[in-house]
């Protein structure tokens, strides 16, 4: 019983280090225009809140630059604070 061969699993064991690393959107951006609302609705969910660095996978200097561009394309009123049914 001490047999590593007579060890046998109901299901293959999926052991992977491995992880999809998400590539930053901006990478060969370097000015995120906030009139481009079209784009920056993207990064929005239904409600109309900004998706975490997590979830979309942009760099942290990227993810502050689409923050404000979001916020400026708010302010001029192309997109909106809150809604129901955004997309």
């Amino acid at each position: 019983m001490n047999k590593k061969a007579g060890l046998k699993y109901l299901t293959p064991l999926n052991i992977e280090t491995k992880h999809n690393k998400k590539k930053c959107y901006f990478q060969d951006i370097n000015f995120i225009d906030y009139k481009n609302f079209y784009l920056l609705k993207k990064f929005l969910n239904e409600r109309g809140e900004i998706l975490p660095r997590r979830a979309t996978g942009t760099t942290a200097k990227k993810h502050r630059r689409l923050k404000m561009a979001i916020k400026r394309c708010r302010h001029i009123g192309l997109l909106p604070f809150t809604t129901d049914n955004l997309k």
